[in-house]
């Protein structure tokens, strides 16, 4: 029986799906971070690999019935690590034909299958892609925690613990955001916090997203600044794929993918609010397919179509 896996690997978290060839769900499921620019690139092989199996044991499914595995991996739009993410799936599942894409790539295929489309990308890092009638695409961000990924759970995180240490030491406002953090790491020390951030700031940042929330619906001004703050750096990226594409005044359909989605906040009332000012006619709506499923029909379609050309 002909099997195939998909993938969708970010920094926090990676999500596989593994299909028969009528398309039926087999199993699903999820490791921790691959992106190999974050985690290194033994790291995310490893995470994908294990994954892999994880889905293909709760089948109870054999590896070489594996025909083709299409992975969105975030950074792939580097062709280097495209090149050596095509080349850890090619020697570890060598009867599969392989396809590595970008998480853009593979949330805008998750969106529609064609027509003019938006995808806002907001987990670990943001970024946003887009696609017109024309078929041309553009994208924004996904620039890395260093210089960019604005909007991101990690970018929220790091603002959390700037604005927590900036009131305990009498340079900003009050708030409920520095006992939070320390509760959060089962220490009153912020010398132990820094030191985890020195050592693994992804291990952090990204997961404070929720208190930050739960701080804004308790009425913390600071925690709704940066929810709001967040919002509209979003929104910028969208704006500025908006107008390359010259999409303002389209009919077309945004989507949402990330877990800066995964529960309702200020950030996405202020973010839809801005999205509609820059594209009117725009619809705003969730992934109706998760990226991982997507990325499996991707790669089942794609075998299917090579093998009808071949004949």
């Amino acid at each position: 029986m002909s099997l195939f896996l998909g993938f969708d690997a970010g920094g926090t978290k990676t999500d596989c799906t593994l299909i028969d060839g009528a398309g039926r769900l087999l199993a699903e499921t999820r490791g921790s971070g691959a992106n190999p620019m974050r985690a290194g690139f033994a790291r995310a092989c490893d995470v994908l690999g294990e994954t892999a199996q994880r889905a293909l044991s709760e089948a109870g499914r054999n590896a070489e019935n594996i025909r083709a595995i299409c992975a969105g991996i975030a950074g792939a739009g580097r062709p280097r690590v495209a090149r050596r993410m095509l080349s850890y799936f090619t020697h570890a599942f060598p009867h599969a034909a392989v396809r590595v894409i970008t998480d853009i790539e593979l949330a805008l295929s998750a969106a529609t299958d064609e027509g003019p489309a938006l995808v806002i990308i907001a987990g670990t890092g943001s970024a946003v892609g887009g696609r017109n009638s024309a078929g041309q695409v553009a994208r924004a961000g996904g620039w890395g925690p260093w210089i960019g990924d604005d909007g991101s759970a990690y970018d929220i995180g790091r603002r959390a613990v700037k604005a927590a240490l900036s009131a305990r030491d009498g340079l900003g406002p009050a708030t409920l955001l520095g006992d939070k953090i320390l509760l959060a790491h089962e220490t009153h020390d912020w010398e132990v916090v820094r030191g985890r951030i020195a050592k693994r700031p992804d291990s952090v940042f990204p997961p404070l997203f929720p208190l930050v929330t739960a701080a804004a619906v308790a009425g913390d001004i600071v925690s709704q600044e940066i929810l709001a703050s967040a919002g509209k750096s979003l929104a910028e990226l969208a704006a500025s794929v908006i107008r390359i594409l010259n999409l303002q005044k389209e009919s077309f359909l945004i989507a949402k993918s990330g877990g800066v989605f995964s529960e309702p906040s200020q950030l996405e009332s202020i973010l839809s609010a801005e999205l509609l000012r820059a594209a009117p006619k725009a619809r705003i709506e969730p992934l109706c397919v998760s990226p991982a499923r997507a990325a499996a029909e991707l790669a089942r379609k794609s075998l299917a179509a090579s093998v009808a050309h071949g004949s």
